[in-house]
């Protein structure tokens, strides 16, 4: 079950859509969707986790929290909105878009992909613009 709990107030809508998009793009890496939950913050929330749990002093846009139990993907992915925002501006690309490839990212982070090496950023942008496609295949 996949469930979004906002914490900073912006509109995720139609929530359906999100939804559906997320279980196939989970379904399309070969995975089932167990309990995936969404937490949408600003920067102060997310650099308290990220000091917290990754001893990392720096704003971020997401965190995710693997709880996989074997094919099964769970987990909490948290999101900073007002990183988003930033980051939509900064690329020069709608703010949806920003916040598509965010959302599709904390999932690939827990179907197992990695972004710490070079190869692996690479890999991760590949599969994040797929899943973008993906998202817009949905919304027709």
């Amino acid at each position: 079950m996949i469930q979004f709990h906002i914490e900073k107030k912006f509109n995720l809508y139609p929530k359906l859509l999100y939804k559906r998009w997320l279980r196939h793009l989970i379904e399309s890496k070969n995975y089932r969707c167990g309990n995936i939950n969404y937490i949408f913050c600003d920067d102060e929330y997310l650099l308290e986790l990220n000091k917290k749990f990754l001893k990392h002093d720096t704003f971020t846009d997401i965190i995710t929290f693997e709880e996989n139990e074997g094919n099964t993907i769970s987990g909490d992915i948290f999101i900073s909105i007002d990183r988003v925002k930033e980051n939509a501006k900064k690329y020069k690309i709608s703010f949806e878009n920003e916040l598509v490839r965010v959302m599709a990212h904390g999932v690939l982070h827990l179907c197992g992909y990695k972004d710490k090496k070079s190869s692996e950023r690479k890999e991760m942008r590949i599969q994040e613009d797929l899943a973008i496609t993906l998202f817009e295949e949905e919304k027709k």
